[in-house]
């Protein structure tokens, strides 16, 4: 009976979303100064979810003239971030929701229900493995659990001889030299993160500072605009700075509503994320974004977005917090749900050395589908500079998921991995002139 009636209340709300058609199309939100159509309120907002069926026959994602994609792996547990290392080896982190987050309000069900049959049905490991390529044709020959049974793990670092691991509810540390296949013991919990029993935005990504002294977690908010009340997003919808080894930590940003791919300009040495922001406003509301991330800055959530723009469902207003509230660097269009970031090498071909690659896991708040793709975004001296690029592209076709990429990250011969979740594939993307991964024939 719950599922008929969650049935008929997705329908209505797939029914009364479609009445609100998009104003203009993403590709006029990409960039620095983007149109921001007026919000409007739903009874249930615009939902679109594009039903995962995996990748079949050969099939592979889409990339440019000048580069070749290979499944790096398959067959992987709902891999969500990698990482590769110095030795070639790639870990990657497996991972699923915890599942604790309460309905409190009749539409969280349908929520739930709806957006969960954008996930396909592989159970995720929850594990990191190891993948390593002995012969250096592109393809992992080798695998193993390098760490099992974790809490809904995501964000993975190395650095200093350290594995560093973000779990839901904190990060943990391993000694490990690259080449080991094994961690010894469950590791030391460096620190503690917001995590159950809400824990709406579960994913804890991480990174460590170039000179290995600091360790950034980015922890998302616990709810879509504080209807959880504000008690609930104590030490949420912020960047942490973490000091290594002691764990001793302090909010570097806020009022980032859900930061993922934190990662490091290596030109420029300056912290970036991309951000997914909020949901129930329309088609073209509210942009997801990049941006770099500046010390002591307050970016809007939940009281505003995109600066100044006040998000009237808030209350208490406080027109303090939005006069403090700055805009981000760069539009990525609405609802594309960022997950992935990373900086294209120097050596990489012109027009994209430089450049950041950004995992959109794809939107399902809207009707016509944004996002499921790897998009490039160029930069120059240190700042994003041109329009959006769909990069890597072919994850949905006719309202079907053959894949969502997620975490994407650079190993040292210059080849970009692209964590795939729906279709469970590494993907390897590299440049023709690559030390491996030569254009295959035809």
């Amino acid at each position: 009976m719950t599922r008929a009636l969650l049935l008929v209340a997705s329908g209505l709300a797939l029914a009364l979303g479609g009445c609100s058609k998009p104003h203009f199309t993403p590709d006029k939100q990409y960039g620095t100064a983007v149109p921001l159509p007026d919000p409007v309120q739903y009874l249930f907002p615009p939902m679109g979810i594009a039903k995962p069926i995996g990748w079949k026959n050969g099939e592979m994602p889409k990339v440019p003239a000048g580069f070749t994609i290979v499944p790096f792996a398959t067959d992987l547990k709902t891999p969500r971030r990698v990482l590769p290392l110095a030795n070639g080896d790639v870990l990657v982190v497996e991972s699923s929701s915890p599942g604790t987050e309460p309905a409190l309000r009749p539409k969280d069900l349908v929520f739930a229900f709806v957006i969960g049959q954008a996930h396909g049905p592989t159970k995720a490991g929850n594990d990191v493995v190891l993948l390593r390529d002995t012969d250096g044709d592109g393809k992992a020959d080798q695998r193993s659990v390098l760490i099992p049974k974790l809490n809904s793990p995501f964000g993975i670092a190395f650095s200093n001889g350290k594995l560093y691991v973000g779990e839901t509810d904190g990060v943990r540390e391993w000694d490990y030299t690259p080449g080991q296949t094994t961690v010894s013991g469950p590791g030391r919990v460096v620190t503690e993160l917001p995590g159950p029993p809400i824990d709406h935005h579960w994913t804890k990504d991480i990174v460590v500072s170039p000179d290995g002294s600091k360790l950034y977690a980015g922890v998302g908010s616990n709810s879509n605009i504080v209807e959880n009340g504000l008690e609930a997003e104590k030490d949420r919808a912020l960047i942490f700075e973490v000091e290594l080894p002691s764990g001793a930590k302090r909010p570097f940003a806020t009022g980032l509503r859900n930061p993922n791919g934190l990662t490091f300009n290596p030109e420029t040495g300056q912290l970036w994320t991309v951000v997914n922001e909020r949901d129930e406003l329309g088609n073209n509301l509210v942009p997801d974004y990049l941006t770099s991330v500046k010390e002591g800055a307050f970016y809007g959530w939940p009281w505003s977005y995109y600066g100044p723009h006040v998000d009237v469902r808030v209350k208490p207003p406080r027109p303090d917090k939005v006069k403090q509230a700055i805009a981000p660097d760069y539009s990525l269009s609405s609802h594309v749900a960022p997950l992935g970031l990373a900086f294209a090498p120097a050596d990489w071909p012109a027009g994209f050395a430089g450049g950041a690659l950004i995992g959109e896991h794809g939107s399902w708040d809207r009707t016509v589908f944004n996002g499921y793709e790897v998009a490039f975004v160029p930069f120059a001296g240190g700042r994003p500079a041109g329009k959006l690029q769909h990069f890597a592209t072919g994850f949905i076709a006719d309202g079907k998921a053959k894949g969502r990429p997620v975490g994407v990250a650079f190993g040292p011969t210059g080849a970009l991995y692209v964590a795939d979740d729906v279709g469970n594939v590494i993907w390897r993307i590299a440049p023709y002139n690559s030390a491996v991964a030569k254009p295959a024939a035809g």
